[in-house]
């Protein structure tokens, strides 16, 4: 974890080349940002050692589900919602899972992906570019830098790990955060909390064609029901914007226009 996020600092500062004179407000969005990437990431590392991969990702997504169901102002807004909700449990809905620190880490790092959710977005809409993102990045790195070293010592930065690592930092850190923010520009908190809801479904697809990870019917349906809100969701949103883009919609009234 401390090793993806260092190098897809380093990767990111080097494209992005951010300057340090910000207003405190844009300051504060990117340390909480940075803040909330750090503790999501060790949360989740920690539930995966606890759980099972298909419970701790279930209760990591309840954090977007809020942000979804919370920001829905219409009834079929939360349907879409409920519906992404529905079919990221059922593939995970087998068995018990009673370690109740692997929970309690689970829950935590729903919480943080959520909270990044809705920061991300105001550093999106506050930074035109990757500056802020480089930022964000870099302070999670420091703040995640005493646990790798706590775990690993010195064997964090052995060749074979670095190799590795910087691989999984361009695919797993530097490519999906610059493309999450990219989204965060252009779609509301609500349509990406339920996009989210792809990520367990694609985890899953590709454990078949790349994996031989056979599928139940109960995970075809789970995939299903999500690619279904997904569409739902975005369609949606493309409803509101084409309204919002109305001409007659912005126009002043005649009275104004006499004046």
């Amino acid at each position: 974890m401390t090793l993806r996020l260092l190098i897809a600092a380093a990767v990111l500062i080097a494209v992005w080349r951010p300057g340090l004179r910000w207003d405190r407000t844009t300051w504060v969005v990117v340390v909480g940002a940075g803040t909330l990437l750090a503790v999501h990431h060790l949360s989740y590392y920690e539930a995966v050692d606890r759980l099972p991969l298909g419970a701790a990702t279930t209760l990591e997504f309840t954090g977007p589900f809020l942000i979804a169901a919370v920001g829905s102002r219409r009834a079929a807004h939360l349907l879409w919602a409920c519906l992404a909700a529905t079919g990221v449990m059922l593939p995970s809905a087998s068995g018990p899972h009673r370690n109740t620190a692997g929970l309690g880490f689970a829950a935590l790092a729903g919480c943080c992906w959520g909270g990044y959710i809705l920061v991300g977005k105001r550093l999106a809409d506050r930074v035109p570019d990757g500056r802020g993102l480089a930022l964000a990045v870099s302070w999670g790195a420091l703040l995640s830098l005493p646990y790798g070293l706590a775990q690993a010592g010195t064997r964090l930065f052995a060749p074979a790990t670095l190799a590795l690592a910087a691989a999984v930092a361009i695919l797993s850190s530097v490519l999906p955060y610059s493309f999450q923010l990219e989204a965060l520009r252009r779609l509301s908190p609500r349509v990406f909390g339920v996009l989210t809801s792809l990520e367990p479904a694609i985890g899953a697809l590709i454990g078949l064609l790349l994996l031989d990870q056979q599928l139940t019917v109960t995970q075809w349906l789970g995939i299903t029901v999500v690619a279904l809100a997904s569409i739902g969701a975005t369609r949606s949103d493309r409803g509101k914007q084409r309204n919002n883009a109305d001409p007659d919609a912005v126009l002043p009234p005649v009275s104004a226009l006499d004046t």
